[in-house]
């Protein structure tokens, strides 16, 4: 199944174009012009990435990115044509994960998209091994049972399950959860581990997901 980009631009030439060469990359696209629109479509749609100009009628491209973080880890890239520095930096802190500036190429647009969807795990919802991830309503079903998992323990837990089988050091797995750099003790990654654990466990069957590589770290995988 192709991933879903969600361009949300009000050029219309500009979005057709860009939509264009995203569906020559291989990606299904669906263009949303007004603001207003692109929260309740995130959550009813679960786009995998989506593509989000700064300047917007109805609402702002920061307002929306900063909404969206209060419920999903969904991929974001921000468009826009003001180039000063606190836009840029503001646009990151509210949780962007890349920025560009226009005027760009659209085979630029592509390549970001492609290179965020890598780091990002590329993926917004993810079944596996009786777990189901829905980005767009930052929710894990396991056995029919919501985990309730905190923010982070939902980032965590996506992370891993969308590179199963891959081993994670600690200090990878503080990179992703982390990416704004903050100082935390290595120590947290075993604690978020811990609870993960105990939530997966009381899901009805006791099987273990997330498995400890002594000396590693830890990985994703079903036990046969």
């Amino acid at each position: 199944m192709n991933k879903v980009i969600l361009i949300v631009e009000d050029e219309e030439k500009l979005a057709s174009l860009l939509s264009d060469y995203l569906q020559q990359a291989g990606f299904e696209t669906h263009i949303l012009a007004d603001g207003l629109a692109v929260v309740p479509w995130v959550r009813e749609h679960g786009p995998d990435l989506v593509l989000l100009d700064l300047m917007l009628p109805g609402r702002g491209g920061l307002d929306i990115c900063k909404e969206l973080r209060s419920f999903s880890t969904l991929p974001v890239i921000m468009t826009t044509a003001r180039i000063e520095e606190i836009d840029r930096l503001l646009g990151l802190e509210l949780g962007a994960d890349d920025y560009i500036c226009k005027p760009f190429s659209p085979r630029e647009i592509v390549a970001r998209v492609k290179a965020v969807l890598r780091r990002t795990g590329g993926t917004a919802n993810i079944q596996s091994s009786g777990l189901v991830m829905d980005e767009s309503r930052y929710q894990a079903i396991l056995n029919g049972l919501d985990l309730e998992l905190t923010t982070v323990e939902f980032k965590l837990l996506r992370f891993l399950a969308a590179n199963a089988g891959r081993i994670f050091g600690r200090q990878q797995l503080m990179d992703r959860i982390y990416p704004d750099e903050r100082i935390v003790s290595d120590r947290t990654i075993d604690s978020h581990i811990k609870k993960l654990r105990k939530k997966i466990s009381a899901s009805g069957n006791g099987e273990e997901l997330i498995h400890s590589v002594y000396g590693v770290g830890y990985k994703f995988e079903r036990q046969e």
